[in-house]
C-alpha cells in the first residue's frame, strides 16, 4: 500500500460509526518507514509535510494563539477594540441560501437545512458562531468549524493538523483531513481525525507560506503592540511615581554612621510614590538634584501612541473614528458625512468579504443545492442602511424601465432579464405597440368605416285647395 493510499484509509471513517469521525486509541499503522503521528507529544513538526496551523518563533507577544491572546486581545485595549468592533459587525449577518441563474446571483431563500447553522449547539445561535469564528480567525489566522450529527463544534485552531497526501506545494496535493488533539499535542489524549467534508474551514487572510492555512492580521503587528503597551505601561508607571520626572541626586554625603543605601531609602521614603508628589524638596550645601527623561508633554505622548494606535486599527480594516480612537476623534473625522463615509468603507472592505468568505467555507458542512450558494442576508445591519437605501432606488429606477419596456411591446420576462443582465439585447418583442396605437399587420391598420348619409326627407307641398 502506497503512503497516499494508507492516509487515505486513516481518514476513512468505519462502517460502523454511520459517517462519523474517527477517534484512534494509539499510534498511527507504520507504512512505509513512517511514522507521521509518533512526535505530536513531544511538540516537534510533523514529517511527510503535515503542516499544523500555528508554527513560529515566540516573542514578548507571542506569534501562536494563545500568545496573540494573551499579549494582544486580553493585553491591550487597541486590540481589544478592534477585534469587537469587527466582532460586532461580523455577527449581524444571517444565513441564508442564494439563488444562482446561468452563474447570475438571484433571490433569497431559506429551508430547514439551515437550522444547523441558526442553532449550532444548545444555546447557541448564528451570532455565537460567527463570534468563534472571528475570534479564532483574528487571532490564530484560521477557524475550524466541525460537524457532528445533531450540531457544530468548535476546534481550537492551534490543536488542529490539516493533512495533505503529499507535500502541499506539491501541484496534485489535497487535503486529506484535519487532526484534533484536544488539549493540545503536550496533553498525549487521543487524536480525533475528521473527513475534509466533515470540517468548514475559514483563513480569511492566507499565509503566503503554506497553500491551505491563514494568517493572523495581527502577526505583522506584534512590535506595534508592544509599542503601545510599553507607552501604557510608561504612563503608568508615571503616575505611579507621582507624576514627578526622574532625577539625579549628586554631592550626597552621608551622615556619621549612615551608609549611602540608608540614605537613598530615607530619601524615597518621603518623596518617592503618589502620596508625596509635587512635596518641596530641601537639601544640605554640595547636594544637586539634577531632571533627567522627558515627562508625557514633553514626548508629546498623545501623538506618540495615536500613531500605533491608527496603525493597527489601519491593520484591523476599522477606520479610527469607529473604534473611537484619539486620531479618529477629532477634526472633519467628526463630520456626519465622513462617518458614514467611514462606516460604508469598513462594511464594504472588512464586513463583505469577511461574510461572503465565512458562509461559503460553512457550505462544506450544509446542505446546498446545485442550482444554489450559501450567503448571507444584511437587510437588519445598520451599518448597510445607506446601502439599502441605494438598492432600493435601483430598483425603483428598474421597475420604471420594466414598465417602459413592456408598454414599448416587449415580453416581460425578456424585459425582467435584460434588465438584470443589463444587456439590452436579451429584449423580445411580441409585435404589439402600445394599447394608445393599432396592431401591426400585413394590410396595415384597418380603413375607418363610413356611414351613407341619411336620406333627404321630401319637402310636401300643400295641396291646392
Amino acid at each position: 500500500m502506497g503512503l497516499r493510499d494508507a492516509i487515505r484509509t486513516w481518514l476513512t471513517p468505519l462502517p460502523a460509526m454511520d459517517e462519523r469521525s474517527v477517534v484512534w486509541p494509539g499510534p498511527l499503522p507504520y507504512t512505509d518507514g513512517a511514522w507521521p503521528f509518533a512526535n505530536l507529544a513531544a511538540g516537534g513538526t510533523w514529517p511527510l509535510s503535515f503542516q499544523q496551523t500555528l508554527l513560529g518563533p515566540e516573542e514578548h507577544v507571542a506569534g501562536d494563539f494563545g500568545g496573540l491572546v494573551g499579549g494582544g486581545y486580553a493585553g491591550n485595549g487597541v486590540v481589544f477594540a478592534c477585534l469587537n468592533a469587527r466582532l460586532n459587525l461580523f455577527t449581524q449577518a444571517r444565513p441564508m441560501y442564494r439563488k444562482l441563474r446561468s452563474g447570475t446571483p438571484g433571490e433569497l431563500w431559506s429551508d430547514r437545512q439551515l437550522d444547523i447553522l441558526r442553532r449550532p449547539w444548545p444555546n447557541g445561535t448564528t451570532a455565537d458562531l460567527l463570534a468563534r469564528m472571528a475570534q479564532d480567525a483574528d487571532l490564530g489566522g484560521n477557524a475550524f468549524i466541525a460537524r457532528l450529527p445533531d450540531k457544530l463544534v468548535r476546534l481550537r485552531p492551534d490543536w488542529v493538523t490539516i493533512v495533505h497526501d503529499a507535500e502541499p506545494w506539491d501541484p496534485d496535493a489535497e487535503v486529506l483531513g484535519y487532526v484534533y488533539q484536544p488539549g493540545g499535542p503536550a496533553m498525549g489524549r487521543p487524536a480525533i481525525l475528521y473527513q475534509r467534508s466533515e470540517v468548514a474551514h475559514f483563513a480569511p487572510i492566507p499565509d503566503p507560506l503554506f497553500p491551505t492555512r491563514g494568517m493572523s492580521w495581527l502577526t505583522p503587528l506584534i512590535r506595534e503592540i508592544e509599542a503601545d503597551t510599553a507607552a501604557t505601561t510608561h504612563k503608568l508607571q508615571f503616575f505611579r511615581q507621582g507624576a514627578t520626572p526622574n532625577m539625579i541626586i549628586t554631592g550626597i554625603v552621608p551622615a556619621a554612621g549612615q551608609s549611602l543605601n540608608d540614605w537613598v531609602a530615607k530619601y524615597r521614603e518621603k518623596n518617592e510614590g503618589l502620596s508625596n508628589a509635587y512635596k518641596t524638596q530641601f537639601f544640605s550645601a554640595g547636594v544637586d538634584a539634577k531632571v533627567v527623561g522627558a515627562d508625557l508633554q514633553q514626548i508629546d505622548f498623545k501623538v506618540t501612541q495615536g500613531a500605533g494606535e491608527t496603525r493597527i486599527a489601519a491593520a484591523a480594516g476599522v477606520p479610527p473614528v469607529v473604534v473611537g480612537l484619539s486620531e479618529g476623534m477629532q477634526g472633519s473625522s467628526l463630520n456626519a458625512g465622513n462617518f458614514q463615509s467611514a462606516m460604508r468603507r469598513f462594511a464594504d472592505l472588512t464586513g463583505r468579504p469577511w461574510w461572503a468568505n465565512a458562509f461559503g467555507s460553512l457550505a462544506s458542512v450544509v446542505s446546498v443545492q446545485r442550482d444554489s450558494e450559501l450567503w448571507y442576508s444584511d437587510a437588519d445591519i445598520p451599518a448597510l442602511k445607506d446601502d439599502i437605501q441605494a438598492v432600493a432606488e435601483v430598483q425603483q429606477l428598474n421597475a420604471s424601465a420594466i414598465r417602459q419596456l413592456v408598454d414599448a411591446g416587449f415580453e416581460p420576462q425578456s424585459v425582467v432579464n435584460a434588465i438584470r443582465a443589463g444587456d439590452l439585447k436579451l429584449l423580445k418583442h411580441t409585435g404589439y405597440y402600445s394599447v394608445q396605437l393599432q396592431t401591426l399587420g400585413p394590410e396595415g391598420p384597418p380603413e375607418p368605416e363610413t356611414q351613407a348619409p341619411e336620406a333627404e326627407e321630401p319637402n310636401e307641398e300643400p295641396a291646392d285647395e
